[in-house]
Formats: C-alpha cells, structure tokens, sequence
C-alpha cells in the first residue's frame, strides 16, 4: 500500500513539473564568427535553437569579402563548402552535424559538377539534400548551399557542440 502511495505521489509530482519544464524558454544563439561572412551583413552565419542549427546560405566568396572565387562553378562549389565547413568549425561544430543541406544552381546543367565537389566534404552518410535550379544569386553566384544541423549528445558521429 505504501510502494502505491509513493508511485501515486511520484507520477503527481512529474505531471506538475513536466507542464513546468515545458514552458521553459529554448534559448536562441545568434552566431556569427567572422571567419567567413563580413561582419556587416544583416544576416547571422547560423543561428542555434535549441538543438537545432539553422546556417544562413552561402556562396563561393573570399573569406571576410564579398568577392566570388574565380574558376567558375567548381571552384565556387569547393568555397561553398569550405566556408560551410570554417563556419561549423569556427562555432564549435563539424559537417558531420549536418541533416540537410539545400543547393541552389543557377544552372542545372552544373549539378554533376556541383556534386563531384560536394561528395568530397563528407565521409560515409550524406545529409539529406535537395537541389533546385534558381535565376539568380547574390553577387552573381553559380551555386548556394543553405544548411540545417543536429546537436547535442545523441545526434551524431560527429562532435556533439556545445550545450
């Protein structure tokens, strides 16, 4: 009789807490490095909530400008992802956080181009991905790469972030 009080007591104590621990805000972290994106943009480089990353597009520039890499789709493909992976790096994070990635081609035709650079920063399992043909990108860009990754201690192979 004792041991169904205690467990009676016990579940009525989680159902006023769990209410409770629910309401708790999810803290938002705006982060922005400053290894890949100008300062003075008025956008984050990525954005945590939760455990839940949120990377802003990139593009294949210099590092701390707004110039696009010459070399054409390749070579803006391989900046693309390399500023992808300074940004993870610079923030705590790795590719391997990544769930899904979306690509923006300003021209079809250069997904296989795209592709052949982009197997390269990964090893084994690829995040999900979608690809659409745009018209038009910022600074006249051939290719853009929006990412959303996973944290946390659970998630991944790779480093799980800061919590």
């Amino acid at each position: 009789m004792i041991t169904l009080r205690l467990a009676l007591a016990s579940a009525a104590l989680l159902c006023m807490v769990q209410p409770v621990l629910a309401d708790q805000p999810v803290p938002i972290e705006f982060l922005n490095s400053g290894k890949v994106l100008p300062r003075n943009l008025p956008f984050a480089e990525m954005v945590r909530h939760g455990n839940t990353l949120y990377l802003s597009g990139q593009i294949g520039i210099q590092p701390g400008t707004t110039k696009l890499v010459a070399g054409g789709v390749q070579e803006e493909a391989r900046q693309t992802m390399e500023n992808i992976r300074t940004a993870l790096d610079a923030n705590g994070y790795s590719m391997g956080n990544l769930v899904k990635c979306t690509v923006m081609l300003a021209d079809m035709a250069d997904w296989q181009a795209f592709n052949e650079i982009y197997k390269g920063f990964f090893s084994g399992d690829y995040p999900a991905r979608s690809a659409f043909g745009v018209n038009g990108l910022a600074l006249g860009a051939k290719v853009e790469v929006e990412c959303v990754g996973a944290v946390g201690e659970k998630c991944c192979k790779a480093k799980p972030g800061r919590f």
